[in-house]
């Protein structure tokens, strides 16, 4: 892939890219393949399907940015370690990715100034996070597995589950509470997309070292998996009502709200008139579908880019 940029993040308005085909070798494309069944599983959790539905607990939603905090510091402080390494250096964007100061904002809002007392790291969590360190101290180019997981998911879809959290929890319109979905240094997702996954592409890494950053990034969606899991289990133990934002539930939508964003544009592009009439007659028999119908499809179809491109 042949790029050019006038800006040194590549996500302002002077951005441009020659796309040329991809190949099967490249890493942005092996990725996809690799990682697409267990993204598939990690959709699934009932943590994700529920969050996505806008069913709510505010208190797991509260424990899901701690795990977060949590797992964005250890991976950013390795990033910060290896930041000249030959192998992530041309993936480092802090300003533009780094997201550990803006979940310690939404926890200071949720928990108030002394936040940090009040939480803890879970064992899932923990798991995870040693994971970050160990690859970060060891084989630092496996970073890129994690950067690319945790990263390109949240530019793809933060802004529908910035949505659906300030709707089900009725957060300020201001963004309090949801700043890890606001992405301030990044003027074009779909550009800055672009350009990472195009610099993953350039990286200097043999086949065996690709395979192995597959692996690496499978594993990735396992550990987030088990936080998932792990918040399930806790969900029982709250005696807390389920917020909801009015989204149809439990078939509703034929099932297909219950995919991760990416999925669910996927399907609208390419499934044709038939799921696109399906969602609307669904959509359209909720009262706040309808009115919120348009604009929701109108999100996912914007989405479709990251699995399409």
């Amino acid at each position: 892939m042949e790029t050019t940029a006038s800006v040194s993040n590549g996500a302002g308005p002077g951005y441009e890219e020659k796309e040329n085909s991809l190949g099967p070798e490249d890493l942005s494309e092996m990725l996809a393949a690799g990682t697409k069944e267990v993204h598939e599983k990690a959709e699934n959790t009932q943590f994700v399907k529920d969050f996505l539905r806008g069913r709510i607990r505010k208190e797991l939603f509260k424990l899901g940015a701690v795990a977060l905090y949590y797992t964005y510091t250890a991976m950013e402080e390795e990033i910060e370690r290896n930041k000249d390494h030959p192998h992530f250096a041309p993936l480092y964007f802090p300003a533009e990715l780094h997201r550990h100061e803006a979940l310690a904002r939404d926890l200071e809002y949720f928990y108030g100034p002394e936040w940090r007392s009040q939480i803890s790291c879970s064992q899932a969590t923990q798991l995870y996070m040693d994971r970050i360190h160990q690859v970060g101290r060891e084989d630092p180019v496996l970073l890129v597995a994690h950067a690319y997981t945790r990263y390109m998911g949240d530019l793809s879809g933060g802004q529908v589950l910035k949505k659906v959290a300030q709707r089900a929890m009725k957060l300020p319109p201001t963004g309090e509470g949801v700043e890890f979905y606001q992405f301030d240094g990044i003027h074009s997702a779909k550009a800055f997309k672009q350009l990472y996954r195009s610099r993953m592409n350039e990286l200097d890494l043999d086949t065996e070292t690709k395979k192995r950053l597959v692996d690496e990034a499978v594993k990735a969606f396992y550990f987030n998996m088990e936080v998932f899991e792990e918040l399930e289990e806790i969900g029982k133990t709250i005696q807390e009502d389920v917020l909801d934002a009015g989204m149809p539930v439990h078939g509703a939508m034929g099932g297909d709200i219950s995919k991760c964003p990416y999925y669910a544009a996927k399907m609208v592009a390419s499934s044709g008139t038939a799921y696109f009439c399906q969602m609307a007659m669904a959509a359209l028999r909720h009262p706040t579908g309808q009115v919120l119908f348009a604009t929701w499809c109108a999100v996912l179809a914007g989405l479709a880019a990251w699995y399409l491109m």
